[in-house]
């Protein structure tokens, strides 16, 4: 038995020295790929947010903090400042030594190698701060009405307008600022029109206007856009006011708000304009850094802004031209101060852009129809386009310009209370960036979002604000607990996560310290596993790495509706699962302005510059469309792409009205015929041609409750295009499995994952031939080649076997002529005996454990009668020995670990085999196996709770905890801790 178990030790060695030569003869072993993938450069590291707590910041801490990022492989942070009820802290924000200690940090991270992005303002709402004065804070036009029955001289005051209440509140600011806020005013205009017999509200006006906009991710019932119309609402003529009949008398009020004008004949209606502040302020920021938010219109307020923010920190921290360490960007959080409708420049801006003057249509801004209703729902796309503009003109790519004037990037989370669209608005980014939930808000919307971005605009990185956290998640999330979430995000496309969040501990004797209060995930150098953290951080950038390689696969683009605000969502249909997950052909959004500067046509594929390709556009099923976009579609599909959707039927806005919609129609005629799109149809446009199938009403009601409004049609719809093209499916599997797909100048890479919590086995289908699949492995970062395959009808079958919430990479680059091979892919392991007890188990009595105690069989600690090791939080390693015969050793030899509570670290023979933080629960021993008797030492870390529920039962005095926030109370249910096991040794062939 001895010598037969040798001889298959022996060809088995041989067999793997065969692989290996194999596998070095391939380009992946001798180029950058499988080097990166192996040992992650630092730019392909996971980040995280880098919250401080209102002056609670210190000099030793920021070492403490950013060294103990170092060690666990993080690359980066987002740095910002709040406040949400933490007691203060004793060093003011911006003040002589914050900004001392902000240089600190500087000059740390470039010494650790780490990045910092700085949010562009105190808080995490935009840019503002005390220095911005009410004149350039974000304004609102707001009016006053008078009722007046001529003939007669008037000469009395007009009421002045009052300003809007800020939608989070106001009376947040300090009551000198408060005050000037409020006392903010300036004269715009006055207006005088007959008063029409009827007056009809505009429903949803304070909407449509920018008066409001409410945070779409987590208030119901906000519009994801504003849909148009094809028709012609219905008028009454009585309800409209004629512009020839307005009148300007403006020149006629003095400075005193006194109107002086003799009234013809007849009721009257006269209305005050005047400008305020919007309210909106910096939140939630240090007390020191409360302030107005900065006109979003004005370039000149946010160069202010920039001056009094910004400026002073690089003269602290030095130039950043070329750094790639320290600090090197700048940040746009979510959008979360709402919407403007006015800057002094406004007029001027809006005659300029759209070719006529707004002032004779104001009335429809205080509620008054214009005449006509359709010419008033005209003028307020007009009126919100122009603002999309200046936001995007003056506001993010003023502050872009100026971040690369001084050597920093620029990211942007353009979603939540966006008045623009998002795509646009994340258009401007070196990195667009989105924002998904560990337990809160679902706003995977965004995701896609920022996906999309970058890959219509050839950003190679796009990130996430990733796990962010309600106080659901109470210090119970850990890398296995996210795994899930996290494949999701790469299958959805992103390749930078930035973990929200990490405290700044200014001590270094508390655990587990500060908090953000209730918000995110624990992730800082006092968690109980901090030490253990790194195999997840290298997972990460393991993924990350691979997934910034070649190109995206993507068949579709989804052109986004013109108009403001506007958030993308893809069809419904084209995304299953929650988390939703992409069908089998890929897609991203195109904003209008992208497809109008950066879209071409090569080999009938819709093509941007820095190589993505698209089989098909599908237009928005919006009747609407301006002749400057549709004729940039029909220049594509004469060039021949293929378009999927209806003729648009008239221009969304009264520019150069109504020639503009005799244009539209002029155009859909030249590219669908006499189609007009309300049944199936095609039809040829040059080299191309446009294929419509309706599949929505397109006559969405534009005064409808606020409702979702469907912005695409079936994508099956889609899905028989590509089918009849001859395109096949990306990926298809015999269970659900999330993939994505990219393009390498050698092969194809796909990320696939296990959404389940159990494991599948699955039979593969990736679109690609003649190349072989290997397997690579970004937990342990093994490969190996997968020898059995088949190839039908273009695309590979690969039989795949998934523990719970697995993931591997498939890697197709060296060439084949087989169509099929055989072996076995994935070969279950062998038992070769269990490691029993007793175990000696040591716990530290710095959190209340016994020290060393004797456990006779694995248990959980909770279950056991002492309370120090109930309650127990930390770290308590297990010692053991076992005995292993020689012919055990004749293969690779795995240790299991059963069920862990929560990461574990293995030592055996004095040697670190390293942590296990997710499933399978296993590790590779055999180089540290020997023959006879074997030591094992397990170290196994839990989660804070048990012991902040034992703390909460005992005076303050008696704790061993220290924290801001614990939600915890004696009776609050204990959480599952340690080493279950079983702890087994598993035999396997060695070619697997």
């Amino acid at each position: 038995m001895h010598a037969l178990l040798s001889r298959l030790f022996h060809v088995r060695s041989f067999t793997l020295w065969l692989l290996v030569f194999r596998l070095a003869l391939t380009p992946c072993a001798a180029d950058s790929l499988w080097d990166g993938f192996a040992r992650p450069p630092r730019d392909a590291r996971p980040w995280v947010y880098w919250f401080v707590m209102d002056g609670n910041l210190s000099r030793e801490g920021i070492t403490a903090d950013f060294e103990a990022m170092h060690q666990a492989g993080l690359g980066g942070l987002i740095m910002m400042e709040v406040d949400v009820g933490i007691p203060k802290g004793p060093v003011a924000f911006m003040g002589e030594e914050w900004q001392g200690l902000f240089a600190h940090a500087v000059q740390e991270a470039e010494r650790l190698g780490l990045e910092i992005t700085l949010n562009a303002g105190p808080g995490w709402t935009g840019s503002g701060g005390p220095w911005v004065k009410p004149e350039q804070s974000m304004q609102h036009l707001v009016a006053s009405r008078s009722e007046l029955t001529g003939p007669g001289r008037l000469s009395e005051p007009l009421p002045r307008p009052a300003r809007r209440p800020a939608f989070f509140g106001d009376g947040q600011l300090p009551a000198a600022l408060e005050q000037a806020k409020n006392d903010y005013y300036r004269e715009i205009a006055v207006l005088a029109f007959p008063t029409p017999a009827v007056r009809e509200p505009i429903p949803d006006l304070d909407e449509r206007a920018l008066y409001l906009r409410a945070p779409y991710s987590s208030q119901p019932g906000v519009r994801a856009w504003f849909p148009t119309s094809a028709r012609a609402p219905e008028d009454n003529p009585a309800a409209a006011v004629d512009p020839v009949d307005i009148l300007d008398l403006s020149a006629r009020l003095g400075t005193d708000g006194r109107l002086d004008w003799d009234a013809p004949p007849g009721r009257w209606t006269i209305l005050r304009f005047g400008c305020t502040s919007t309210g909106a302020n910096t939140r939630p920021a240090p007390r020191p850094g409360l302030g107005l938010e900065s006109d979003k219109f004005d370039p000149a307020a946010l160069e202010a802004h920039f001056d009094a923010f910004v400026t002073p920190l690089l003269e602290r921290a030095g130039p950043r031209a070329g750094a790639r360490t320290g600090w090197t960007s700048l940040h746009i959080d979510s959008w979360e101060m709402g919407a403007q409708n006015w800057t002094a420049a406004y007029r001027d801006e809006f005659l300029r852009r759209r070719g006529y003057d707004l002032l004779p249509f104001l009335p429809v801004i205080a509620g008054d129809l214009v005449g006509s209703r359709e010419v008033s729902e005209r003028f307020l796309w007009d009126w919100r386009q122009t603002a999309q503009e200046l936001v995007l003109e003056n506001h993010a790519r003023r502050l872009r310009d100026l971040a690369h004037a001084n050597g920093l990037g620029l990211s942007i989370e353009p979603y939540d209370m966006n008045p623009c669209a998002d795509l646009s608005l994340g258009a401007v980014a070196d990195v667009p960036m989105a924002e998904f939930w560990l337990y809160g808000f679902d706003t995977a919307y965004s995701v896609v979002e920022a996906v999309s971005v970058a890959h219509t605009t050839g950003r190679r990185v796009v990130a996430a604000e990733a796990f962010t956290s309600s106080d659901q998640e109470r210090w119970q999330a850990h890398p296995a607990s996210m795994k899930a979430r996290a494949d999701w995000a790469f299958a959805a496309g992103l390749n930078r996560l930035v973990i929200h969040r990490y405290q700044h501990q200014p001590w270094l004797d508390r655990f587990p310290g500060m908090t953000m209060g209730p918000y995110g995930v624990h992730w800082e150098r006092t968690q109980t596993w901090w030490d253990m953290v790194p195999a997840f951080h290298n997972y990460l950038a393991r993924c990350q790495f691979l997934l910034r390689q070649g190109l995206p696969v993507a068949d579709v683009c989804f052109l986004a509706a013109e108009g403001a605000p506007h958030v993308f969502r893809p069809p419904a249909s084209a995304l299953h699962g929650d988390p939703p997950d992409r069908t089998g052909y890929g897609f991203d959004g195109c904003a209008p302005e992208v497809l109008l500067g950066r879209a071409d046509v090569h080999d009938g594929c819709v093509t941007f510059p820095d190589g993505m390709r698209y089989r098909v556009l599908v237009l928005p099923e919006s009747p609407t469309m301006t002749p400057r976009l549709l004729r940039r579609v029909k220049e594509l599909v004469a060039a021949g792409a293929t378009v999927i959707g209806s003729p648009p039927q008239r221009s969304p806005g009264l520019q150069d009205y109504p020639a503009c919609d005799a244009e539209v129609r002029g155009l859909a005629q030249a590219v669908w015929g006499d189609g007009d799109g309300r049944q199936v149809g095609e039809h040829s446009c040059g080299k191309g041609r446009v294929v419509w199938e309706r599949s929505a009403d397109l006559e969405h009601n534009p005064d409808a409750p606020l409702l979702e409004c469907p912005q695409y049609g079936d994508f099956s719809v889609v899905v028989n295009v590509l089918r009849q093209m001859g395109v096949p499916p990306d990926f298809e599997a015999s269970v659900p499995l999330r993939y994505v797909h990219r393009r390498l100048h050698d092969g194809e890479l796909y990320f696939v994952a296990n959404p389940a919590d159990s494991p599948v086995r699955a039979d593969a289908t990736f679109r690609v031939t003649g190349r072989e699949p290997e397997l690579w492995d970004p937990v342990t970062a093994g490969r190996r080649v997968l020898p059995r395959f088949s190839v039908a009808g273009g695309r590979t079958v690969v039989p795949l076997e998934f523990e719970a919430h697995q993931s591997f990479f498939l890697v197709f680059r060296e060439r084949t002529d087989q169509t099929s091979g055989t072996g076995s892919n994935f070969t279950a392991p062998q038992p070769l005996g269990d490691i029993l007890g007793p175990w000696d188990v040591s716990f530290d009595p710095r959190w209340g454990g016994p020290g060393a105690i004797r456990f006779a069989s694995l248990v959980d600690w909770t279950l056991r009668e002492e309370p120090g090791i109930r309650h127990y939080s930390g770290v308590a390693t297990y010692h053991n020995t076992f005995k292993v015969s020689e012919p055990a050793l004749a293969g690779r030899v795995l240790l299991d670990l059963g069920v862990v509570h929560n990461l574990a670290g293995v030592r055996l023979n004095g040697i670190d085999l390293g942590v296990v933080w997710c499933a399978p629960w296993r590790l590779d021993i055999t180089d540290a196996l020997q023959s006879g008797e074997n030591r094992i030492e397990i170290r196994v870390a839990n989660l804070w709770p048990n012991r902040l529920i034992g703390d909460s039962a005992l005076s303050p005095d008696e704790r061993l905890t220290w924290t801001t926030w614990n939600p915890f109370r004696p009776d609050s249910a204990l959480l599952p801790s340690g080493l279950l096991g079983p702890v087994t040794l598993l035999t396997m062939p060695a070619t697997q």
